[in-house]
């Protein structure tokens, strides 16, 4: 028991001793942390104080630096001002000094010009008196003239004026007509270099004679389909467009024949949509055949859109602008017209460019240009010519007097009113008559074409009617109600007959006639 308390005693005195020795230890360091901070802060205080000083002393030597420069700018800028100031008050001088002279000048010269007043007044005098003497003499002098010759003054004066006349007026003759001369030969020279340099800067395609588009096939194998049974597919899609499909040997292709290229753009599209949809039978083709009418009607649009924009010509009424766009599908004498149009266009804007009619005659000039021809593409066929149709066509759609009249007399069938008439029937000329521009004997092939339609769709009942292979077959279609059986082999025998007496054409021509009778109802 006593060893056991001897020994808790002897633990807490351990322990208590233990405390007071971590407490002396623990004072001791937290004392001499307590002086490292000391020291530290102190140190930290001095280098501040030092920056202090130093950034004073640097920011003190700044601002005397910048008071100098301040001081050297606003004396350098009161020298300038002082010196202005100094030749500013020199210049004064120098002018009060020359008004100074000036005014002693102008009095001298003053002081001159009553002197020499004075001495004209003087000589004036002296001269009033001798014109009058000189008067009196001449008038003696006449006297005795009238006496020796026999003539009063006024007579002789008469006949002297009247010599002078007659020879002023010969002289004048030679010379206007000497000038009218030099005229001719000068305007004759102009003209020709204006139209050279018109035609020069004027680039322009040449025709081809061509009636014929290929549509390329992916394989020949479609050409089963585009044939048909017993031929019925191809039967239907010549009668419905009036374009002869020539399907041979050659490979992957098929030869669309019409000399119409409307006809033929129509066909080559339908054919393209057949192709491509791969349904080829009777009823789609003419479904398909009246869709692609109205999808080119829409693109004809669209050329005629992109034809002004790219003429620059601005305001055109619709009608014209599909006009316009109708010339992609005609040609004249091989040319296709709108090529031709655009051409004469571009050259009638720079004749008048060249001739400096101004800026307003240029554009009339180059809108006239584009719709010369437009009299060629008709929605109905009238007696009218061409120009004067298309005179009609211009003044209906709201176009200019000077447009009006340069359409009606390119080919003098009205009288020209308007500078830009004869300029359009000029271009129209270059444009036609120019080396590898048209083709005579296609434009005769294509009318003869043209009239063998024409005679057939002269009779009654007649609803269709397409020339095809070149000329050598026409294919008529009629009205079934209106013409039957017997009278289609009449119909036939009188068109060949008329052909036969009427008309000039080589070898001979097929007539055939169509006559198919649909009866459609529509169950609901």
């Amino acid at each position: 028991m006593d060893s056991t308390i001897l020994a808790a005693i002897i633990g807490i005195v351990a322990l208590l001793i233990g405390i007071f020795l971590g407490k002396m230890i623990f004072a001791k360091n937290t004392q001499k942390q307590v002086e490292d901070a000391e020291r530290q802060a102190k140190k930290l205080l001095d280098d501040a104080k030092t920056l202090a000083d130093t950034l004073k002393e640097k920011k003190v030597l700044e601002a005397k630096e910048h008071f100098l420069q301040l001081k050297s700018e606003h004396d350098k800028d009161v020298q300038q001002r002082t010196q202005k100031l100094a030749d500013a008050e020199g210049k004064v001088k120098q002018q009060q000094q020359g008004l100074n002279d000036k005014t002693g000048a102008l009095q001298k010269q003053m002081q001159e010009n009553d002197a020499v007043r004075a001495n004209l007044d003087r000589q004036l005098e002296v001269v009033n008196i001798k014109r009058t003497e000189l008067e009196r003499h001449q008038e003696e002098h006449i006297k005795r003239l009238e006496k020796v010759a026999g003539l009063s003054a006024e007579q002789a004066k008469a006949e002297l004026m009247e010599a002078v006349k007659e020879e002023a007026r010969t002289r004048a003759m030679a010379h206007v007509k000497e000038i009218m001369e030099e005229a001719k030969v000068n305007a004759t020279k102009e003209a020709k270099k204006i139209i050279i340099q018109t035609i020069q800067r004027t680039g322009a395609e040449q025709t081809i004679e061509n009636a014929i588009t290929v549509f390329n096939l992916e394989s020949d194998e479609i050409k089963g389909q585009i044939i048909g049974r017993e031929g019925r597919n191809i039967r239907a899609l010549e009668a419905a467009t009036g374009v002869d499909l020539v399907i041979d040997d050659t490979p992957e292709a098929i030869v669309l024949s019409c000399f119409d290229p409307f006809r033929r753009e129509v066909a080559r599209l339908s054919l393209q949509r057949l192709v491509q949809d791969g349904r080829i039978h009777p009823a789609r083709i003419e479904e398909v055949v009246e869709k692609t009418k109205k999808q080119l009607e829409e693109q004809v649009m669209e050329i005629g859109e992109r034809t002004i924009i790219e003429l620059g010509v601005h305001g055109l009424h619709k009608d014209l602008v599909r006009m316009v766009g109708k010339m992609r599908f005609r040609s004249s004498y091989g040319q296709n017209l709108l090529m031709h149009s655009k051409e004469t266009a571009n050259l009638c804007a720079i004749m008048a460019a060249e001739l400096g009619l101004g800026q307003k005659v240029v554009k009339l000039a180059k809108r006239a240009g584009l719709l010369h021809d437009i009299g060629k593409v008709p929605d109905e066929e009238t007696e009218l010519s061409h120009a004067l149709l298309g005179a009609k066509l211009a003044e209906k759609a709201g176009e200019h007097a000077s447009i009006v009249n340069a359409i009606g007399a390119h080919h003098d069938e009205m009288e020209m009113t308007y500078i830009i008439s004869p300029i359009v029937q000029a271009c129209d000329a270059i444009s036609g008559a120019r080396p590898g521009a048209r083709r005579e004997m296609m434009q005769s092939y294509l009318q003869r074409i043209k009239d063998l339609e024409s005679l057939a769709m002269a009779y009654t009942g007649v609803e269709k009617a397409y020339a095809i292979q070149a000329g050598r077959e026409l294919r008529v279609i009629v009205e079934a109600d209106k013409v039957s059986d017997a009278d289609s082999d009449k119909l036939s025998f009188e068109i060949a007959d008329k052909i036969q007496k009427e008309m000039q054409y080589p070898g001979q021509v097929k007539v055939t006639v169509i006559r198919e009778l649909r009866s459609v109802n529509i169950a609901r």
